[in-house]
């Protein structure tokens, strides 16, 4: 951020520029092979450890639409979808992630996965019947950062259920958004996600050039995931989209009804970054899920990106308010290949947290305000 020009500065009190790689000290090589075409973010399996009491959070709260299920799996989508699933509930010991699911555009990019990762070094299994129910051939991998990732293209369809009006809810999730994954080095994260042809939207830096958290994409909004700064490799959430800000307003009635208000962790409110309109939820095995409606199209090639200073209070939430220092150091594990947890690495770089509601809560709200812009210790 230290290179970057006033004149570039928004009235709103963020930077644009045009897109340039973010630059890792310790990068990961660049495959000669070519990456596949990925799509969009498909869906995530998650290990959830009381398949009846994620079953209850899910369908009954939340309202995704079962697929199919039986004793140790429930697939759900959301209303818009008509691929097989956006979410597996998996029953296991340990509550973690077991796939981070992207499409890809033809049968044939799985072919161009095998490579690129391969190529890489990474462990790669493929499996011409898929892996999970209602999906075909898949690639899956442990990326250099540590993630487990699949790729597919064959997918059984489903009925989409925007049409049944009848079964919605006033808190309706209409598609799955995007993934977000915690890394202790967010710059080698962003390097290797552009070389797999993802594009920064928005990110958070801080004058001496700290990169804190990326937003990537491949489809046309703000993002398909996103690179957060710290302690990883770990899920950070799993995000669903609503049509409107009222959707998430009867989420949490509903809640509170249920006398289930603990499930709240942080909102509603809206973003800064990406503008969305949002709230966090933990389900009952602490896997964090966001509601998110209204951010904006992307999908133009000079789509400018924003950057963000990490002390300007309005980043993670535009009204100012605090973020509870739980949405910092909570995530779930990932696993790799065979299912065992993955080895979580300590962030070196400074933490977000420690530097806007740390010792000092150094943060503002506009910092051309004087003393009466800046919160001192106040975050909290």
């Amino acid at each position: 951020m230290a290179k970057l020009n006033e004149e570039d500065k928004q009235s709103a009190g963020f930077w644009v520029t045009k897109e340039a790689p973010i630059v890792a000290a310790n990068p990961i090589p660049t495959a000669t092979s070519e990456a596949p075409d990925i799509l969009r973010c498909a869906y995530m399996e998650l290990i959830v450890t009381d398949l009846a009491a994620s079953r209850e959070f899910y369908v009954d709260v939340l309202g995704l639409y079962v697929t199919t299920e039986d004793d140790e799996a429930i697939y759900l989508r959301s209303t818009e979808e008509f691929i097989h699933h956006n979410l597996v509930l998996r029953k296991g010991p340990v509550a973690a992630v077991a796939a981070f699911s992207y499409r890809v555009r033809t049968p044939e990019d799985l072919d161009k996965a095998v490579a690129f990762y391969e190529e890489l070094g990474c462990e790669v299994r493929r499996n011409p019947d898929g892996f999970v129910k209602g999906i075909g051939d898949s690639v899956r991998v442990v990326d250099p950062l540590g993630f487990p990732y699949e790729f597919f293209y064959q997918t059984e369809h489903t009925e989409r259920m925007s049409w049944r009006y009848d079964l919605h809810i006033p808190g309706e999730l209409v598609r799955l958004d995007h993934f977000n994954q915690v890394t202790p080095d967010v710059p080698r994260a962003v390097g290797f996600m552009q070389n797999l042809g993802f594009r920064v939207t928005e990110d958070i830096q801080d004058n001496e050039g700290t990169v804190y958290a990326a937003w990537m994409r491949r489809k046309p909004t703000v993002h398909d995931t996103a690179m957060t700064g710290g302690d990883g490799p770990r899920m950070h959430h799993v995000c669903f989209a609503t049509h409107e800000k009222h959707n998430i307003l009867a989420i949490c009635d509903k809640l509170g009804a249920l006398r289930k208000s603990d499930s709240i962790e942080r909102g509603p409110g809206r973003h800064g970054v990406s503008n969305a309109f949002y709230l966090y939820l933990r389900d009952p095995d602490g896997h964090r899920v966001e509601v998110y409606t209204q951010d904006y199209y992307t999908g133009d090639p000079d789509n400018p990106v924003v950057t963000w200073d990490v002390h300007d209070n309005q980043r993670r939430d535009w009204w100012g308010n605090p973020v509870v220092p739980s949405w910092y150091t909570d995530a779930s594990l990932v696993l790799d290949l065979d299912g065992n947890p993955q080895p979580v690495v300590a962030r070196t770089d400074d933490s977000e947290m420690a530097v806007t509601i740390g010792a000092d809560g150094f943060s503002y709200t506009r910092d051309d305000e004087g003393e009466k812009g800046f919160k001192l210790g106040n975050t909290l």
